[in-house]
């Protein structure tokens, strides 16, 4: 056997190699883009939880697009206004503080509260329980499943399901809107994290359907609305709804609503006990009556003379 039949094929392939790679080398240089050297500075910026709660395909599609100026530098929800200075010091512009958002769960229906359909033994998952019939277990068609689509969807650790429904915990929450996406009934909002006075209740039925489902749902009685000093609360498709630029955080319709679905009510202060009236002085006795003086003795009659 000929070992210059092995050699000779090992020769051209060794060779087609280093005329291709030398051909990509070439390419690469020429139609090479050039990146932004912004884009690597705020990556390292960034906390890298790849959330996709800027609304960009993970930490590094957020550095470009905050590099291109399409993103503003307080994009990211995860790294707050710690992350938006850093970032705005290399783009070269303030970060104009936000207020903080907090995801909050649109429903107060706890087993005792809320009443279910048939009991469900299927899989932990809302998207799985809201193929059956009456889309879900629970008799409010509006009502969170408690089944933990949300739990799961969380990197954070900020929901837990209590008592049948999903629960937030505000300092966990970094506003990322993963369970907002990941809730198949759509009851999870982004809100102000500062605010108090939000409603616990999603559903659009009329009172009198609500009232047989749920004891803590919205009934449209407007006695929000009408008690508002500020117009900022509205019954709009039989739910209360708030505008947040408006609400001031008064608590005043969390106080008056009949149903108990409005949170921050406000604990009015105990009123002060009357001081107890000091005893009246009694009266000093009065002065005994000075004695009457004795009369004086009349004088003794002058013996008359005799003529």
């Amino acid at each position: 056997m000929d070992i210059m039949n092995i050699i000779y094929p090992m020769l051209g392939i060794g060779g087609l190699g280093v005329v291709f790679g030398a051909g990509l080398g070439i390419a690469g240089e020429v139609f090479k883009v050039e990146e932004d050297p912004k884009i690597g500075e705020i990556l390292e910026v960034l906390p890298g939880a790849n959330c996709g709660g800027c609304g960009y395909p993970g930490c590094a599609g957020c550095a470009a697009a905050i590099a291109a100026g399409s993103a503003p530098v307080n994009a990211c929800p995860v790294g707050g206004a710690s992350a938006a200075e850093k970032i705005g010091a290399i783009m070269g512009v303030e970060a104009s503080a936000t207020e903080p958002m907090a995801a909050f769960v649109k429903c107060g229906g706890t087993c005792e509260k809320a009443k279910s359909k048939y009991d469900y033994f299927g899989i932990d998952d809302c998207v799985m329980a809201m193929q059956l019939a009456g889309a879900g277990s629970k008799s409010c068609s509006y009502g969170c499943l408690g089944l933990g689509s949300c739990k799961k969807a969380c990197a954070f650790g900020a929901i837990e399901i209590i008592d049948g429904i999903a629960v937030v915990d505000k300092e966990k929450c970094v506003a990322c809107g993963k369970c907002v996406s990941a809730c198949p009934k759509h009851i999870i909002e982004l809100l102000p994290a500062k605010k108090k006075v939000k409603v616990q209740c999603a559903s659009k039925d009329i009172g009198k359907n609500v009232i047989p489902n749920c004891t803590v749902g919205c009934i449209a009685c407007k006695i929000c609305e009408k008690n508002c000093p500020f117009d900022a609360i509205h019954v709009i498709d039989n739910l209360a709804v708030i505008d947040y630029d408006k609400c001031k955080n008064c608590g005043i319709c969390a106080n008056k609503c009949p149903k108990g679905v409005i949170t921050g009510k406000r604990v009015e202060a105990p009123k002060a006990e009357a001081a107890p009236a000091a005893p009246k002085a009694e009266a000093a006795p009065a002065a005994p009556a000075a004695e009457a003086a004795p009369k004086a003795e009349a004088a003794p009659e002058a013996p008359k003379t005799e003529a």
